[in-house]
Formats: structure tokens, sequence, C-alpha cells
């Protein structure tokens, strides 16, 4: 079964947190810089952790290059 949600990245601030605003909607805070997907292999780190699955498990559909991502969460 997979999910799908849509969330924004705020990269390269102090802290690194997953933030859930409704019920397919995250803020994702990241230290990392968003350079050579430094932020997005951060983001799949915050999320992997945050729904308890490996970081294999998470695909970033679209929005690779933008704050707005789609993500695919295979379990």
């Amino acid at each position: 079964m997979s999910m799908v949600i849509r969330i924004q990245v705020k990269p390269g601030g102090s802290k690194n947190e997953v933030l859930k605003l409704d019920s397919n909607n995250y803020l994702v805070r990241t230290s990392a810089k968003p350079i050579d997907g430094q932020a997005n292999s951060a983001v799949i780190k915050l999320l992997a952790k945050y729904f308890n699955v490996p970081k294999s498990a998470i695909v970033i559909k679209n929005g690779a290059t933008s704050r707005y991502k789609t993500i695919v969460i295979n379990n």
C-alpha cells in the first residue's frame, strides 16, 4: 500500500523537523542546504524516521527542485 503526501520544504534552517499541517500536507524543516540534492536527502531521511519506514520506501514523485514536493511512501 502506498501513501501520497504533499510537503513544503524549508531548507537551511536551524532545526530538523516534520510538522503535520493536515491529513495530506506536511512542513519539513531541514538544516541541509539545497545544493546538489543535500536537502532532498535530508528530507527523505527525516520522513523515513517520522513514518518509521526505510529510506528506500520514500520517493520524491514531483518537485525534486521545488520547495513543494509530492512524496510517495511505500510500505
